[in-house]
């Protein structure tokens, strides 16, 4: 499955509502209910203790953008990452931090 057909299957995919004077604004909605919430929680837990969708949430809220928009995009990330482990039959594997 494609990364945009995944993500409006959770419903956590930008479309768009261009009616009238509301130009570019973008909403989520719709979706199945039980996975986006599994996924929101292990998104909050990923961005609190791995260090890489960590940076990922710091970088795009340094970049202005708002907390739950970048909770999203993290949201988004962290399906892609999972689609491509269930499609090669891969684990899991943990990257380790490089020593600064």
């Amino acid at each position: 499955m494609s990364r945009q057909r995944l993500a409006a299957l959770v419903g956590v995919a930008p479309f768009h509502r261009d009616s009238g004077t509301m130009r570019g604004v973008r909403a989520t909605w719709g979706g199945r209910a039980q996975v986006r919430t599994t996924v929101y929680m292990s998104t909050l837990v990923a961005v609190r203790y791995n260090p890489v969708r960590k940076r990922f949430y710091e970088r795009l809220c340094a970049a202005g953008k708002a907390k739950k928009v970048a909770l999203t995009a993290c949201m988004r990330k962290l399906l892609t990452i999972l689609n491509a482990l269930v499609k090669h039959q891969k684990p899991w594997q943990v990257q380790e931090e490089p020593i600064a």
